[in-house]
């Protein structure tokens, strides 16, 4: 039986749909290419600073599955963004303390879209590359420090301080973590995923 990573998914109010449920989508579905059997590689959860209903982007409820004090140890973080990304918690320093917690303990962390913008407050950025939404390139590149990437997908900037990739707007999430999986399980396992999700890879 395939060991579970525990990808850990960061909720709040107007959060960008797809910036969380595509990355949701992708890390639930890869799985064990070689096995016959249901041998998932990701337990996905969702987490909150309160365990209550968020309202993400355009009115959808979303009920997370743990908060900031009662989730389980996580060996990947997602950081979506959306105009509460950017709006709100950015300037939550609740958020933005345990987002920096968070990353010093998992194995990697992703942010999609505007997410990379609460990476920058948290000064996980500094001294690499990272990319974000097209609108917001200029809004990241304000932050010390930082070489942003325009015209990409996503950006690995991992070294031996941590494993943490950038990636653009929305459905560059998908991208991105189908790269991260193949990052942490292998090419393989990245196109099976694909490919099960009709999402085109090159």
């Amino acid at each position: 039986m395939t060991l579970k990573r525990t990808v850990g998914i960061l909720l709040f109010n107007e959060v960008e749909v797809l910036d969380f449920a595509g990355p949701f989508e992708v890390f639930l579905l890869a799985e064990n290419a070689t096995s016959a059997s249901d041998d998932k590689h990701f337990k996905v959860i969702t987490i909150a600073e309160n365990q209550a209903t968020i309202s993400a982007r355009n009115g959808l409820q979303v009920i997370p599955d743990y908060s900031f004090a009662n989730h389980p140890d996580i060996d990947v973080l997602i950081v979506p963004g959306g105009y509460g990304a950017e709006k709100t918690e950015i300037y939550n320093k609740v958020v933005i303390d345990w987002i920096i917690t968070q990353a010093s303990l998992a194995e990697l962390t992703l942010s999609v879209c505007t997410g990379a913008l609460l990476l920058a407050k948290a000064g996980l950025l500094a001294g690499k590359s990272a990319t974000t939404h097209w609108m917001d390139l200029d809004n990241l590149a304000s932050y010390p420090d930082i070489d942003v990437i325009s015209h990409t997908r996503f950006v690995d900037a991992s070294d031996d301080t941590g494993n943490i990739v950038t990636s653009a707007g929305i459905s560059a999430g998908i991208h991105a973590s189908l790269y991260c999986i193949e990052k942490l399980i292998d090419s393989e396992t990245m196109r099976a995923t694909a490919h099960r999700m009709e999402f085109d890879i090159d």
